[in-house]
C-alpha cells in the first residue's frame, strides 16, 4: 500500500522522530525534492525513513565545512564523481560515502 507524502509531511515527520534540526528548512526542502525527483525518474518508490536519511545524508553549507569531512575533495564536481549532491540557496545535501 502506497501513501503520497507532500513536503509538510516530510517536514513533520524529522519533528515528530525528534530530528527537526537535523536539516535546514532549505535543505529539507531540498532533500525532499531530490528523493521524490529519483521515485518520479526511476519509478522506484522509496519508503519514508527519518533516521536513515539522518544517517545517509548530511547538510553543509558551503565547501570549506565539506571539506573538514572530506578532506580530498576539491571542487563540486569532485563530490558528484563520488555520490549524489544537491545544491540549494545556502548550502548542499550530500549522501555520506
Amino acid at each position: 500500500m502506497k501513501q503520497t507524502i507532500y513536503f509538510q509531511q516530510f517536514k513533520q515527520a524529522f519533528h515528530d522522530y525528534g530530528r527537526g534540526n537535523q536539516f535546514s528548512y532549505d535543505g529539507l526542502k531540498a532533500l525532499y525534492d531530490m528523493l521524490t525527483d529519483f521515485e518520479e525518474s526511476t519509478g522506484l518508490e522509496m519508503e519514508l525513513d527519518v533516521i536513515e536519511l539522518c544517517c545517509d545524508y548530511t547538510e553543509y553549507k558551503d565547501m570549506e565545512e565539506l571539506q573538514q569531512s572530506y578532506p580530498d575533495i576539491e571542487t563540486v564536481e569532485d563530490l558528484q564523481d563520488e555520490t549524489w549532491v544537491v545544491e540549494f540557496e545556502g548550502g548542499m545535501i550530500v549522501r555520506n560515502f
